[in-house]
């Protein structure tokens, strides 16, 4: 099973979407709405965007500073530039090596989303946020066909933001 969250400005949209999705043939143990009058965040379990960022930023460390360190020795190998000769020959391609696991890890921030976490932007925000904000989540749990039907549904009633999720278990 899959999940869809989309976050909708009030909830009139959250309820014509509600009715779209169940004459799409989505029932009501698959469909829930979340926000003032609704369920509230402490009752349904959901996923944080920023967690879900943070994670693929630290997979994604776990290749690209070994990579990072790797690619520096190897250019300063291949380039045979002295830039840190105050290290001596081997310190040098050891602080370039260092110098590119530094660059892996910044790549992995940008590459695996953290950097929305990193510097707070509007799509970043936690549905927590966005509830106490007055907005109101959409959430459609089901197989990935019918997500991708919902998601065109919703679509037409111009969500703020929708993602998709992996059910982790």
């Amino acid at each position: 099973m899959s999940y869809l969250v989309a976050v909708l400005s009030d909830r009139i949209q959250a309820e014509g979407a509600y009715t779209a999705l169940e004459k799409q043939g989505l029932g009501p143990n698959q469909i829930t709405i979340m926000g003032r009058g609704y369920k509230s965040i402490e009752e349904f379990e959901l996923f944080d965007p920023n967690q879900q960022a943070l994670g693929r930023s630290k997979l994604m460390s776990f290749w690209l500073i070994p990579f990072g360190f790797v690619g520096g020795i190897a250019f300063g190998l291949a380039t045979d530039l002295h830039t840190f000769a105050w290290a001596g020959p081997i310190g040098d391609k050891i602080v370039g090596g260092l110098l590119g696991a530094i660059g892996g890890g910044m790549g992995s921030i940008f590459v695996g989303g953290s950097a929305d976490t990193l510097i707070g932007r509007q799509e970043a925000q936690t549905y927590g946020q966005r509830l106490a904000k007055g907005q109101y989540l959409v959430i459609v749990r089901s197989t990935a066909l019918k997500l991708q039907q919902a998601t065109k549904t919703i679509r037409g009633f111009s969500p703020e933001t929708i993602q998709s999720y992996n059910d982790p278990e």
